[in-house]
């Protein structure tokens, strides 16, 4: 007889966690402690944003740097997403919100949000570079202007206010403490859904479609099923991150579905690179610290604080010009100098 060796799980377990960096289980601690010392500011708006826009951030990182497709509708989805919540759940606009428990409403608006980025992506995937981005644009600006206008169903310009998430288990789960480890959860859990995806044969094969589209079609492969599947795969990630956006700010509006932060989306997944999922996050952290701060540095220097978007727009330009591949692109390239021979210009082994 012939004897089979079989795995040992649990030494590849082990070996699989010695592998993680030491950065990263200090950052994980850093992360857990915060409430412990942080302001209610600094938990609910700082970091508590910064999530929130990330995770949104992260599903246009999935499209582009897995897939290879710019898409300007990613707060479109997170705003629909947000927009379910409030007319299928509970809001001080009683006339038009249904009131229907959470278990029913949460699932129900990612799974209408899944099927309405499908319908995009569907529409989407059969154009490449700049007429992507301009249909994307397109039902970004058709959304805005649709719920704006429409006061049946969206309430129009008003929009819904005194949208809450559910209190379970006791917990005000808007307070700025559990506000915190609640989108820190969802933050964490859409990065390793990422990281899992972009290993799994789907992402593989997603990212064979991005490289070389004609020879995946050649080996039987659907380009146009893989691309559209990226959408709702990523829709579900910012429609997460919509109902999160909408429970801090405990409203939805056009304004959050507007142009403008569809924009903003692309520049913090531009600028924290799209290389890597912790890239939106990177991205999200320095723009929240400049929306946030712009404005007293401003006035600190004299300059008046309406010019604060100048200061934010230089700030992006700035780690674009030096890093086309954002944040992530400067850290690389600053280890790659450090393990560089000054003499021979040679990385060092």
């Amino acid at each position: 007889m012939v004897a089979i060796d079989r795995p040992a799980p649990r030494e590849d377990s082990r070996m699989w966690i010695e592998k993680i960096p030491a950065a990263y289980w200090a950052l994980v601690v850093i992360l857990l402690v915060i409430p412990s010392f942080a302001s209610d500011f600094v938990m609910f708006q700082i970091f508590g944003w910064t999530f929130i826009l990330g995770l949104i951030a992260l599903s246009l990182m999935f499209l582009g740097g897995y897939g290879g497709m710019v898409s300007l509708a990613q707060m479109t989805f997170a705003g629909f997403a947000g927009y379910m919540v409030a007319i299928l759940g509970a809001s001080a606009i009683d006339t038009i919100s249904q009131g229907w428990p959470w278990w029913v409403v949460i699932p129900l608006a990612l799974i209408l949000t899944v099927i309405f980025a499908t319908a995009v992506g569907w529409l989407a995937v059969r154009t490449e570079g700049i007429y992507t981005i301009m249909i994307t644009l397109a039902i970004a600006a058709a959304f805005f202007y649709f719920t704006r206008q429409n006061y049946d169903v969206f309430n129009g310009f008003q929009g819904f206010n005194s949208v809450l998430p559910p209190r379970l288990f006791g917990v005000d789960w808007r307070g700025p403490e559990a506000f915190y480890y609640l989108t820190l959860f969802w933050a964490a859990a859409g990065y390793f859904a990422v990281l899992y995806v972009a290993r799994a044969p789907f992402g593989l094969a997603l990212q064979g479609v991005r490289d070389n589209p004609r020879r995946m079609a050649a080996l039987g492969y659907s380009v146009t099923a893989h691309r559209v599947a990226a959408y709702s795969f990523a829709a579900l990630l910012a429609g997460i991150g919509g109902i999160l956006l909408t429970w801090q700010s405990a409203q939805i509006s056009p304004g959050t579905v507007a142009i403008q932060p569809a924009i903003d989306i692309l520049v913090i997944a531009v600028v924290g690179g799209l290389r890597h999922p912790i890239g939106p996050f990177i991205g999200a952290f320095l723009y929240v610290l400049l929306k946030t701060f712009a404005v007293d540095v401003l006035v600190a220097l004299g300059l008046g604080g309406e010019r604060f978007n100048l200061l934010i727009g230089l700030g992006f330009l700035v780690i674009v010009f030096f890093s086309p591949d954002g944040i992530l692109g400067l850290w690389e390239k600053l280890r790659a100098s450090r393990n560089r021979d000054p003499l021979t210009g040679r990385e060092r082994h």
